[in-house]
């Protein structure tokens, strides 16, 4: 039977729909103690089952407004007082709990209201309340919060809202409620969720890192364990390391306690021996690293079946694993000089079954081929960088009638759309800004040639972005008008460049005597400095024949071959040349994650032609190269380093990178331990202003 009050509070409002691009800007107020606090009591009451009572503690309301009409109501209080998996997650004593609990938040409440229908609204709400939470509640209790929780109803929600907005799952909870001083079992479990708000929340509270919390693994994980005591390691990623034989035994232990890190992601034990498995397969020194090798070598022919299985139909939540990963990332990596980088990469395929394959531009190859593509997310800081996220593009022809048998086979959500990798990029930049410090954005020229693309980017981030040698720019903004009529033809009626100033192509720019050039050093390789020849000017680039209304640097980089590359920074003119060099050198990394995942890590080998199964391969690769981190911090103290191979390394890469950085970064893992750039300009520049050359 319908709530008369409900009825009533609908009925009020007039249907909203739309998308949140179309729509005017959305208002989210605090009203708690407010004279809309009624209000919101009322609307609550009404449409979330639970109600607006029983809301403990300290709490803020907050409701969400589309001119005055409300759209939606959050709220956040206390958290529960014991929760396992939260307390597991965080690693603190029964002591620490009691005397920091006030430090974390609940998301008690969170209804989109019956006449609202604006899809993605909801975790558009929760990212802009994440970000001003901290500091309402300091401001109302003074209190810093370190993390929030929630708790999803699996019987009502599948917690879409919660995993778009980057919170980590960690698990459910046992079914027992606090009723006076006891516990009583209901059996009514629900998914536990929480977001950190500050990344370094465990040196605050004084408890160990999760790197540092020992759990005890499953048997059938520990007997695994046992059995890869003596795995046959790739050695690449290892030459640097003072690594002998009791360490390497040691190791597939150590391994087993990296991966159950992950444990709450899986819904049964065989499923974290089978993921362990699987990454310690692509760990190993097999020459093929896709599931049916892997599983030969470690499980017997027996488990075959069930790996594939594993990548492809098992239920564990690779969703949160990637989250959990994040996490990691922020705590090692994360910098306000930070940069999250983009770019795609091309799997070439000889057959038409797999998820995604097309004939495009395949840049492995060089040409338009068969193969898949995907786009990749990567962080870059002074710590060291590594690739935080990817999703697998589909051409427009794979949403087309006659691809319907084999979007199912391939297990392709029902939901997805077709996106172009600009839109794909977006998104997933747009949630990596929400979850780790940045000051830049880098991409190449696939997405820096695309005006919309570097409109479209995160507001307070600047972008150094690659473009094209045929890109246009005015150095000067030259006059706009309609010419005048010459008496012949149809009178001119759309506006024109009509002073002298005319558009050149950046190349033609690159090509003049006049141009002032600055002299870098990248690093020390072995013949010497890696040099670049660097030029930095202020120009306005040429948007359909007419000036950007506002103007951008161009970086032009020059490197000893002769190979120059062109960069577009919406940095704003007070930055420095070494800043504006700096960025340059964070630009390249991913390329770096890509060689050594195909080199070492099978990132290229696999044979999975599922949506869920090439997300979660190219999860594993992620996670493998994030345990080689932390075996690179493990041993770095009392490495074999060996100056002439990092020097030799690092002028191969410069030699054959897309840009032209040469810096002497670390070689294995995807978290790479970062050494100083050696940046020095051959003229005293180090605190001197970008400088606008004009030629």
């Amino acid at each position: 039977m319908e709530n008369p009050e409900a009825v009533r509070l609908a009925d009020a409002f007039s249907m909203v729909t739309g998308s949140l691009k179309e729509l005017p800007d959305i208002s989210l107020e605090l009203v708690s103690g407010h004279e809309l606090e009624p209000l919101w009591d009322d609307l609550v009451d009404s449409h979330h089952y639970l109600g607006c009572k029983k809301l403990l503690g300290n709490r803020l309301k907050y409701m969400a407004f589309l001119g005055h009409c409300p759209v939606a109501a959050l709220s956040w209080s206390a958290p529960a007082k014991r929760l396992k998996v939260r307390d597991d997650f965080i690693g603190w004593t029964d002591e620490a709990r009691h005397n920091c609990l006030q430090c974390l938040a609940a998301n008690s409440r969170f209804v989109i209201f019956p006449w609202v229908r604006i899809p993605h609204l909801a975790s558009h709400l929760m990212g802009r309340n994440l970000r001003r939470l901290k500091r309402d509640w300091h401001q109302a209790f003074q209190v810093s919060l370190l993390m929030v929780e929630s708790f999803v109803d699996p019987k009502r929600f599948r917690g879409t809202v919660y995993k778009a907005s980057n919170w980590l799952h960690l698990g459910a909870t046992k079914g027992y409620t606090k009723i006076g001083k006891g516990y009583v079992y209901h059996g009514r479990l629900k998914e536990v969720f929480i977001y950190v708000l500050e990344p370094r929340f465990r040196d605050i509270l004084g408890v160990p890192s999760t790197s540092d919390v020992k759990r005890a693994l499953p048997k059938q994980v520990e007997e695994l364990s046992m059995i890869l005591h003596n795995l046959a390691w790739d050695p690449h990623p290892l030459t640097q390391l003072s690594i002998d034989e009791n360490d390497l035994q040691d190791m597939a232990k150590e391994l087993a306690d990296f991966h159950h890190e992950f444990h709450s992601c899986f819904a049964r034990n065989e499923q974290e021996r089978l993921g362990y498995g699987y990454l310690a397969g692509l760990l190993s020194n097999l020459t093929a690293k896709s599931a049916e090798p892997m599983a030969l070598h470690i499980f017997g022919d027996k488990s075959v079946r069930s790996l594939q299985r594993f990548m492809k139909t098992y239920r564990w939540d690779h969703e949160a694993m990637l989250q959990r990963l994040q996490a990691m990332a922020v705590h090692h990596l994360g910098s306000p000089e930070g940069m999250i980088t983009v770019d795609p990469l091309e799997f070439p395929k000889k057959g038409n079954k797999s998820v995604g394959v097309t004939r495009q531009y395949c840049g492995r190859l060089g040409k338009v081929d068969n193969c898949q593509s995907g786009v990749f997310l990567g962080y870059t800081s002074q710590k060291g960088y590594g690739l935080i996220d990817c999703r697998l593009y589909m051409p427009e022809k794979w949403f087309s009638e006659e691809y319907k048998e084999l979007r199912k086979e391939n297990l392709v959500p029902e939901d997805l759309c077709f996106q172009t990798k600009q839109d794909i990029a977006l998104q997933m930049i747009a949630k990596a800004a929400e979850a780790f410090p940045a000051r830049w954005i880098g991409c190449d020229a696939a997405f820096g040639s695309d005006d919309r693309f570097l409109a479209s980017l995160p507001q307070g981030l600047y972008y150094f972005a690659d473009v094209k040698s045929s890109e246009k720019v005015f150095l000067e903004k030259p006059e706009i008008g309609i010419p005048e009529y010459q008496g012949r033809g149809r009178p001119p009626s759309k506006k024109r460049v009509v002073s002298a100033h005319q558009a050149s192509t950046v190349s033609e720019l690159a090509d003049s005597k006049e141009l002032n050039w600055t002299t870098v050093n990248l690093g020390e390789g072995a013949k010497g400095p890696l040099l670049a020849h660097v030029a930095c000017l202020r120009v306005y680039p040429s948007r359909a024949g007419l000036p950007a209304e506002d103007p951008v640097w161009l970086i032009i980089r020059k490197r000893t071959d002769g190979q120059i590359r062109y960069a577009f920074s919406n940095a704003p003119e007070t930055i420095t040349f070494q800043e504006l060099c700096q960025a340059s050198c964070q630009r390249w990394p991913i390329e770096q994650c890509f060689e050594e995942g195909k080199s070492h890590l099978g990132m290229d080998h696999y044979e999975h032609r599922s949506w869920p199964a090439w997300h979660r391969h190219m999860l594993y690769v992620m996670l493998a190269q994030h345990f080689l981190f932390r075996i690179r911090a493990r041993f770095k103290k009392n490495s074999r380093h060996d100056p002439s191979a990092d020097q030799k390394n690092a002028r191969n890469r410069l030699a054959s990178a897309p840009t032209d950085q040469g810096s002497s970064h670390g070689t294995s893992g995807v978290y790479h331990q970062t050494q100083s750039h050696s940046l020095s300009l051959s003229q005293k520049e180090t605190g001197q202003r970008g400088q606008v050359f004009r030629l």
